[in-house]
C-alpha cells in the first residue's frame, strides 16, 4: 500500500451530527433521481468547468498513419459486444507478458452507470495526493487513446502505438494457442496493464468493460472494489434483474478487499453483501458508512458536503452537474479513503484542502458537457433508462432551459423506448438521427418509437447527425436570442463523440 497522505482534523464537525437523517434519506432515495436537499452555501465564482482532456487526431501525418494502422488491426478482432465469457485468453496474455498487472495496487470499478466519472474522480484524488496513476476506462468519446491514461492525461498517440507494437507478438502467440483470438477489448486491457507497469504507476484505476466475473480486466486482485449503481443494461448477457446482474458484477470482489457500494436496488445489494461475506471482504455502503450530506447548485457545477469514512468534508466544489455526480463523488472519496486505510487503520480524514483541490479539477467529457453557447448545446452519453433519468433531472436543475430540444441517436441493442420515455418530460421536441456505428438504430426505426412516446408533432427525423444538430439548433433559436432555448445531444457515447467533433471540440 502506498504511503499515507497528510491529514487534517481541524476542519471536521462532529461525526455523528445529523447523520441519522442522512441515513434515512439515502436509504429511501432512488439512486439516480433523488436529491438530498441540505445546506445553504452558494459558490460565488465566475469560473467554469475544467477543459475536458479529449485528444484530437495526431498532427504529425506519420503518427496519425501509425495510429490508424493500429486501429485497423484492432478492428479485425471481436468487437466489445461479441464475447466469449471467460478470462482464459487474457490470463494467457498476462502470463506471457510477465503478469504486469501484479506490479502495482489497483482500485477496480464495476456497476451500470457512473463508472467512468467515478474513475476520473478517484484518479484526480489520488493524483492530488502525489501518487502516479494509471486509468483504464471505456468506451472512448473521440479517440481510442482516451482509454489509457497516465498521470491524469490520455497517453500520447506515439506511446499508444509503441505499447501496441510491444505486446503484439505476445498477443499473436496467445492467438495461436487459443480456440478464439484475443478480442479488441482484451488486447486493449493487456496494453493498459503493460503501460501501467512500464510507467510505472503507484496505483491503477480500472473500469470493467462489462459485468465483472469474466470481464477481461478481472485478472487484477484489487484491495478496493467499487460498485456504482446497478440497473438493467446488457440484460442478454448479464441477467434480467438487478440481482442477477449484481451476481456477475460481484466477481470483482476479492478476498479481504474493501467494497465501496453505491446505493443499490435491494436485490442487488443482497447479492453484493453475500459475496462480501463469502470472501471476508469489508463493505462500506452509501447512506450508512458514507454519503452526500448536502449539495447546492453552483456556477458551473455544485457545492457539496460529503460524509466520508473518516469524517465530513465541507465546501467541496465539483464542476459537474447533477445529483448523480454528487453521489459518484461520495463513492470516489470513500474509495480513496479505503485505499489509504481511512476508517480501518486510521480514524481521521484526508486533508480537506487536497480533497477540495482534486474535486475542483475533475472533468468528465460527454457527461452534461457544454460545447456551445447561444443556443447552449449540451452533450450527455446516457444510453439506458437509468442514465437518461439522471441526465433529464440534472439538465433541468442545472440549466433551466425555457425550451429544450433533444438530439437522439441510439444503439439498436439498447432499451430505446425506456430511454426516450425518460427524456419525454423535458424535451419540447426531439430530432432523431443515427451515428456512424454499425450498431446504430436506423433513424426511421427510432422515429417510429419516438412518435409513440412523444407524438408525431414533436418528432423530426434527420438521418445524418450534422443535419440533426443543425435542425435542433434552429428549433432552439426559434424563441429568440434571449429566450433560453437549448439542445441536449444524447443516446450513445458514439453519438456524443461525433457531435463533439462536429461542434468543434477536439
Amino acid at each position: 500500500m502506498s504511503e499515507l497522505p497528510p491529514h487534517d482534523s481541524s476542519d471536521q464537525s462532529d461525526p455523528g451530527e445529523s447523520f441519522d437523517e442522512i441515513i434515512a434519506a439515502e436509504t429511501e432515495r432512488d439512486p439516480d433521481l433523488a436529491v438530498i436537499e441540505a445546506g445553504s452555501r452558494t459558490l460565488r465564482t465566475q469560473g467554469g468547468p475544467p477543459e475536458a482532456d479529449v485528444p484530437a487526431r495526431p498532427e504529425d501525418p506519420e503518427t496519425d498513419k501509425a495510429l490508424r494502422e493500429v486501429e485497423a488491426e484492432l478492428a479485425t478482432r471481436w468487437g466489445e459486444t461479441k464475447l466469449e465469457p471467460s478470462v482464459t485468453r487474457i490470463s494467457a496474455l498476462m502470463d506471457v507478458l510477465g503478469e504486469p498487472q501484479r506490479s502495482y495496487p489497483s482500485i477496480h470499478i464495476t456497476g451500470t452507470n457512473g463508472k467512468t466519472s467515478t474513475a476520473r474522480m478517484i484518479e484526480a484524488l489520488l493524483g492530488a495526493f502525489e501518487l502516479r496513476t494509471g486509468r483504464y476506462t471505456s468506451p472512448h468519446v473521440q479517440s481510442i487513446t482516451e482509454r489509457i491514461s497516465l498521470d491524469g492525461a490520455p497517453v500520447s498517440a506515439e506511446r499508444f502505438v509503441e505499447t501496441y507494437q510491444d505486446i503484439k507478438p505476445y498477443a499473436e502467440m496467445v492467438d495461436a494457442q487459443q480456440d478464439y483470438r484475443l478480442s479488441f477489448f482484451e488486447v486493449l486491457t493487456g496494453m493498459a496493464y503493460a503501460a501501467f507497469a512500464d510507467a510505472p504507476v503507484d496505483v491503477a484505476v480500472v473500469e470493467v468493460g462489462m459485468g465483472g466475473s469474466w470481464d477481461a480486466t478481472n485478472v487484477i486482485d484489487s484491495d478496493v472494489a467499487v460498485v456504482t449503481p446497478i440497473d438493467l443494461d446488457h440484460t442478454d448477457r448479464l441477467g434480467g434483474t438487478p440481482g442477477e446482474i449484481a451476481g456477475e458484477k460481484s466477481g470483482i470482489i476479492k478476498p479481504g478487499a474493501t467494497v465501496i457500494m453505491a446505493q443499490q436496488p435491494v436485490d442487488a445489494a443482497q447479492v453484493l453483501l453475500k459475496k462480501a461475506v463469502d470472501v471476508d471482504a469489508t463493505v462500506a455502503r452509501e447512506g450508512l458508512e458514507f454519503g452526500v450530506v448536502a449539495r447546492t447548485v453552483a456556477v458551473g457545477g455544485q457545492l457539496l458536503t460529503l460524509r466520508g469514512l473518516g469524517g465530513e468534508y465541507t465546501e467541496v466544489y465539483l464542476p459537474l452537474h447533477g445529483a448523480h455526480q454528487a453521489h459518484n463523488a461520495a463513492v470516489a472519496l470513500a474509495a480513496v479513503e479505503a485505499f489509504f486505510g481511512v476508517g480501518a487503520q486510521r480514524p481521521d480524514s484526508l486533508d480537506i484542502d487536497t480533497v477540495r483541490k482534486a474535486f475542483a479539477a475533475v472533468a468528465s467529457p460527454g457527461r452534461l458537457e457544454v460545447v456551445r453557447r447561444s443556443p447552449t448545446v449540451v452533450l450527455d452519453a446516457a444510453h439506458n433508462p437509468a442514465g437518461a433519468r439522471a441526465a433529464a433531472e440534472a439538465v433541468g436543475e442545472a440549466f433551466q432551459f425555457s425550451r429544450l430540444i433533444g438530439v437522439v441517436g441510439a444503439s439498436g441493442d439498447k432499451n430505446v423506448r425506456g430511454l426516450l420515455e425518460a427524456f419525454e418530460p423535458v424535451f419540447a421536441e426531439v430530432v432523431v438521427t443515427r451515428n456512424s456505428s454499425h450498431r446504430a438504430m436506423d433513424a426511421d426505426e427510432l422515429a417510429a418509437i419516438a412518435v409513440e412516446v412523444f407524438g408525431e408533432d414533436r418528432v423530426q427525423v434527420e438521418p445524418r447527425l450534422p443535419d440533426a444538430l443543425e435542425a435542433a439548433i434552429t428549433l432552439a433559436e426559434e424563441e429568440g436570442e434571449f429566450a433560453g432555448g437549448g439542445v441536449l445531444v444524447t443516446g450513445s457515447v458514439i453519438t456524443v463523440g461525433e457531435a463533439r467533433l462536429l461542434l468543434g471540440r477536439g
